[in-house]
């Protein structure tokens, strides 16, 4: 086992803190690691994918739980695999797709650790039809703060505080999933375009029951009668008879495309109101009016932008800030007072996404409830962002919505109390289940988790 004092930060790039990163290749080295995390504490850390303060922890220890990656079993006829938590998202489905499985939620990217998944209760764009990623965990192996491991399962309060908990119950050490069967690795896709917001929303609430997968680019920066203007794609996994006869002798390849790494040194002011704007526009226009039954790669359809090592740089030197919310059925109007907001402020934001969440799921600081989440990426340095940000906070909290904790890396104690109704019974079990504060993060102490 390995420790090394670095600057670790979220995939924002942004409040770096220095800390003992201990890289445990063992369960036993885990144990070993949790029992020696000192006053400061520790917390785990997968692929480091989210964005803001969660995995790290200013002046203790991060345990990189990278290290422990083995896929354990396969049940090929019943649908289930049992893996350890470091395993990416990626690795299982270079294992699963040539068995005719597929993982049963990502989100935008393959470099999520399962742990990482089911501490942030990760959703995608199926969430709709098939909930959040712990609604799939048949079971797991929690190291917790008495160095115990105890296996967890569905319904019980521990289960449902260390999904979307954040890893701030204990180290994920293994998990058994259930998966989606697919006859191909390709995708059936739909394509259009909304011309405004009210449009998006009137054609997702009465055509999306019809698609397992749905997502909205929306052109942020669009004002006026354009206003939440999007392209809407849609689609489900290809069945094997939509594929031409000569993708059907192998209709389960899993291949992935990697463009160059952006550089080490993006160069700063690129992404202004004006590129972005232009950027927009572009993109817009390009996409078909509507078009049917296109058949994409998964990594084209699921996650475009893993195809660009190190994309987040593109944002230079301040990093960014991605802010995702939902607010419920029934609450467009705010939806809609937010829309404008961001449109009038002018945010240069080409990565903004508009889902609709399904049922939410059981767990306590689970993000997903019924309705609508907007999530954008805004460079960190943008004149006047806090005081926006603050205020679209106190918009969604009037709303019964809530923030992402996977993505925060600035809201505050308050707001999050507002908006997290079980969070006092989370704070409850954490100072039963760990009376030292073993397991903390620079998020837990900034939100007082």
């Amino acid at each position: 086992m390995s420790a090394d004092t670095v600057s670790v930060t979220g995939w924002g790039r942004t409040a770096p803190t220095a800390a003992r990163l201990v890289r445990p290749r063992t369960y036993e080295e885990a144990a070993a690691a949790v029992r020696a995390c000192g006053a400061r504490g520790g917390i785990p850390r997968g692929l480091g994918r989210a964005y803001g303060d969660a995995a790290q922890n200013a002046g203790g220890a991060v345990l990189d739980m990278t290290g422990l990656d083995r896929v354990h079993a396969v049940d090929a006829a019943g649908g289930t695999v049992l893996c350890d938590a470091g395993v990416s998202l990626h690795r299982l489905m270079e294992v699963l797709l040539p068995l005719g499985w597929f993982v049963p939620v990502t989100p935008g990217t393959r470099y999520v650790t399962v742990g990482g998944a089911i501490g942030a209760d990760i959703h995608g764009k199926n969430h709709h039809v098939c909930g959040s990623f712990a609604r799939h965990v048949l079971a797991l192996e929690l190291l917790t703060a008495d160095g115990e491991v105890r296996t967890v399962l569905p319904g019980t309060p521990l289960f449902d505080a260390t999904a979307g908990g954040m890893g701030l119950t204990g180290v994920i050490l293994t998990a058994t999933v259930r998966l989606q069967p697919v006859e191909t690795s390709l995708m059936s896709v739909d394509t259009e375009r909304a011309r405004d917001l009210d449009d998006l929303l009137a054609r997702l609430t009465a055509t999306d029951h019809r698609y397992r997968y749905s997502v909205a680019w929306i052109d942020l920066l669009a004002r006026g009668a354009a206003t939440g203007r999007a392209v809407l794609t849609r689609g489900d996994h290809a069945p094997l008879d939509a594929l031409p006869a000569r993708r059907r002798a192998r209709p389960l390849d899993f291949r992935t495309a990697r463009l160059p790494a952006a550089p080490a040194r993006f160069p700063e002011g690129l992404l202004t109101r004006t590129t972005v704007g232009l950027f927009n526009t572009v993109w817009y226009h390009k996409a078909p009016r509507a078009e049917t039954g296109r058949l994409r790669p998964i990594p084209a359809f699921f996650h475009p932008l893993d195809g660009v090592p190190h994309w987040n740089r593109v944002y230079g030197r301040g990093g960014f800030v991605q802010y995702q919310f939902v607010v419920g059925h029934g609450r467009e109007e705010a939806l809609r007072r937010i829309v404008r907001r961001i449109a009038e402020h002018r945010c240069p934001s080409f990565l903004a996404v508009l889902k609709r969440f399904g049922e939410g799921d059981a767990g306590w600081l689970s993000f997903p409830v019924p309705g609508w989440t907007l999530a954008l990426d805004i460079p960190a340095n943008l004149p006047g962002l806090g005081p926006l940000l603050d205020g679209l906070d106190e918009e969604v909290a009037a709303a019964g919505g809530r923030v992402y904790l996977a993505k925060d890396s600035r809201l505050r104690p308050e707001s999050l109390a507002a908006m997290y109704p079980r969070l006092d019974e989370f704070r409850a079990l954490r100072a039963e289940l760990d009376p030292r504060g073993v397991f903390v993060s620079d998020l837990s102490r900034r939100l007082a988790l």
